[in-house]
């Protein structure tokens, strides 16, 4: 399944590794590295000025607007769909 996740990006939910609070990013010197690398190998989407939230998955890293909480509640729906039992094939018309 998909996850927009703000500023017209969308993104497979099966590739998100982790959601990170923007404010965190600049005080760790390993995700200070990381970002750098990935700032170099052209590896960030989104714009950094009203970014909330950072979304790290396989291959890119997501500057998002949205919220932590509010990212995690869209992974946490799309979850909760997947585990739905499917009963389409015993409906009768």
């Amino acid at each position: 399944m998909f996850i927009h996740i703000g500023d017209s990006n969308v993104i497979q939910s099966e590739d998100i590794v982790a959601i990170i609070d923007y404010n965190l990013v600049s005080s760790s010197t390993i995700m200070d590295e990381m970002m750098a690398t990935a700032h170099q190998k052209k590896q960030i989407i989104g714009p950094k000025k009203n970014a909330k939230s950072v979304m790290i998955t396989k291959n890119t890293i997501y500057y998002s607007s949205l919220s932590v909480s509010t990212l995690k509640k869209r992974s946490s729906m799309i979850r909760a769909i997947n585990k739905l039992d499917d009963y389409s094939d015993e409906i009768v018309p």
